[in-house]
């Protein structure tokens, strides 16, 4: 029994393998409410061992998604930039802050021993962790075109490492995974991409996805030639100029873009403030040297491994638009991207590493997103809250499909709590991508978020060539693709500035209930697609309880809330509800 942990950095969670299946993962945000979270998932835990059944002392192997030891060679090695005058001011810093880093690191582990006492503990180095839970969500993708795999994880900081390479050969022994590349820091295109997010007015570690949206609308050739100088390409991969960007230290007093990036560029933007095309075109041009990065690290893979297959990770995976670039342009037969590809899958990556050395055999379970807590039926009632009133239906999709075809917009709450960083169907807000007011209302009342951010597209697996050109499945919502002409003719409401769409490709399969809906949806529409978004309110993680569920109703313009079988609104209107019920 190995618990992998992800705690105090940020997006805590913990994922537990039993008998060689990765049976739940949690991400602690979900469960105490606190976005990003940072404290040790004890939540989580107590679900994970409850749920399968298991005591404390039933865990044989707890895994760490870091090493700490790392963190204290990376001090040793910032001594060398006192002789750079760029980054000599820094130097001493930055050293001191990945010491104490690693002395946190194994306060850590001192925790995790006190409170599994008949457990071994192990560190597993960050990247590593990236890269098995992304190679194998992959291979779960793959069981019916298996080969070899190239795994490219890009992130912020791992320890020293920033990008790293692995050739995954699969045998009918089991897989080996083998490490063939790394980029330290600081060279970072996750480093560079949370400095501009926080020098254009957004929160870094958190609204990276707004920039990359903003992007769309702004013209990268303002400042093309100023990223090109800050993320210059090689045949090694990439660098980043301390110049603009100066030499981390970890810590938050020490600013990530210099006075020259300022000059070069605008003033920060403090938050709520005007949107001006300067800034969008910053973000454009930042978006678009990401893309080509990406799209250059992915063709190095390519070459080192010869593999045909690709899986990505770390928290720049986030980033749909470089993820369709990679698909479209690094001539690979399928680009796979987990479930939850930031730090929070980690927890996973570490547990499925630790039992892949115990075994030899990597676990299966990690494809699944649906891993989380589910809730019982009964433990709502017909008057959950003051002023809320519930009721039971007989045929839940058919009845959601007919209220999203009328224009109303519904939270779903339904079976287990996905992982990572999209809905997926389970803890979702869904409305009609048909009529345009109904976005405009989704976007004022509901989601409260800035106007430009466009709304993601689900649609059934088997008609998405119809709408959309990816070429390739999408369950997890990790790539725009290209549309058809049918999209644009009927489903412009789900289309970018940029004319992409991020999509969520679905099947009966993957989900039963959201298939279901969409299809009772195309037969009153004809469109088996829906707008998809998050269950939750701005600035809060994704629901993950009913409570939070019931917030979101009370506290945002949602005109119903799905709580399994109980149809929860407003007001009174629990009679008319089960008279307008369609019939199974």
């Amino acid at each position: 029994m190995v618990l992998g942990l992800c705690s105090g950095t940020h997006d805590s969670s913990a994922a537990l393998v039993v008998d060689g299946q990765l049976v739940g993962m949690v991400e602690e945000e979900r469960l105490n409410g606190v976005k990003h979270t940072n404290v040790y998932p004890e939540q989580s835990v107590d679900w994970l061992l409850q749920r399968a059944g298991l005591a404390p002392d039933a865990v044989t192997h707890v895994a760490y998604n870091f090493d700490p030891r790392r963190y204290l060679a990376g001090a040793a090695q910032a001594l060398p930039y006192l002789l750079r005058p760029s980054a000599a001011r820094r130097a001493l810093p930055r050293a001191y802050s990945f010491a104490r880093v690693h002395r946190n690191g194994r306060a850590r582990f001192r925790q995790f021993r006190e409170r599994f006492p008949m457990s071994r503990v192990v560190d597993v180095e960050h990247h590593l962790a990236h890269a098995v839970y992304a190679l194998a969500a992959g291979i779960d993708d793959q069981d019916e075109n298996p080969g070899d795999t190239a795994v490219l994880v890009v992130d912020s900081l791992g320890e020293r490492v920033t990008t790293s390479i692995s050739h995954a050969r699969r045998s009918p022994t089991g897989v080996e995974l083998r490490r063939v590349h790394n980029i330290a820091d600081p060279a970072s295109l996750g480093y560079v991409y949370g400095a501009v997010t926080e020098h254009l007015g957004w929160r870094r570690g958190d609204e990276e996805g707004t920039v990359m949206a903003l992007a769309a609308l702004g013209d990268p050739a303002r400042f093309r030639t100023l990223f090109a100088r800050a993320i210059p390409i090689d045949a090694d991969g990439f660098g980043t100029d301390t110049r603009l960007f100066p030499l981390r230290v970890l810590s938050h007093r020490w600013p990530r873009v210099s006075d020259a990036f300022i000059a070069a560029t605008c003033p920060p933007r403090p938050a709520g403030a005007p949107i001006e095309q300067v800034h969008k075109d910053l973000a454009a041009a930042l978006q678009e040297r990401v893309e080509q990065v990406m799209v250059h690290l992915a063709h190095r893979a390519r070459e080192m491994t010869g593999a045909k297959h690709l899986a990505l990770g770390g928290g720049v995976a986030m980033n749909c638009v470089a993820i369709g670039r990679i698909c479209q342009q690094a001539g690979f037969a399928q680009v796979t991207v987990p479930p939850s590809p930031g730090d929070a899958g980690t927890s996973a990556g570490a547990a499925l590493t630790v039992a892949y050395r115990l075994t030899g055999r990597l676990p299966s379970g990690a494809g699944a997103c649906y891993l989380g807590p589910e809730y019982s039926r009964s433990e709502m009632s017909f008057q959950p809250r003051p002023g809320l009133t519930a009721v039971q239906i007989a045929s839940p999709a058919a009845m959601i499909a007919l209220r999203l075809a009328e224009g109303q917009i519904i939270g779903v709450f339904q079976g287990r709590l996905e992982v990572g960083p999209r809905a997926l169907g389970n803890r979702s807000i869904l409305a009609s991508p048909l009529n345009p007011a109904v976005v405009d209302r989704l976007n004022m009342t509901v989601k409260y978020r800035e106007p430009f951010r466009p709304f993601a597209p689900v649609v059934l697996a088997d008609h998405a060539a119809e709408y959309f050109t990816l070429g390739q499945s999408s369950p997890f919502m990790s790539i725009t693709s290209g549309i058809t002409a049918r999209t644009i003719r009927a489903l412009g409401s789900v289309v970018h500035a940029n004319g992409t769409a991020r999509v969520q490709t679905v099947t009966a399969e993957q989900n039963p209930f959201l298939a279901e809906v969409l299809a009772a949806f195309a037969a009153i529409t004809g469109h088996p697609v829906l707008i998809n978004t998050s269950l939750n309110i701005k600035g809060k993680p994704i629901c993950g309880t009913p409570d939070a569920a019931l917030d979101c109703l009370t506290e945002s313009g949602l005109d119903a809330l799905l709580i399994e079988d109980w149809w929860i609104t407003k007001n009174s209107v629990a009679r008319s509800t089960a008279k307008a019920e369609p019939t199974p």
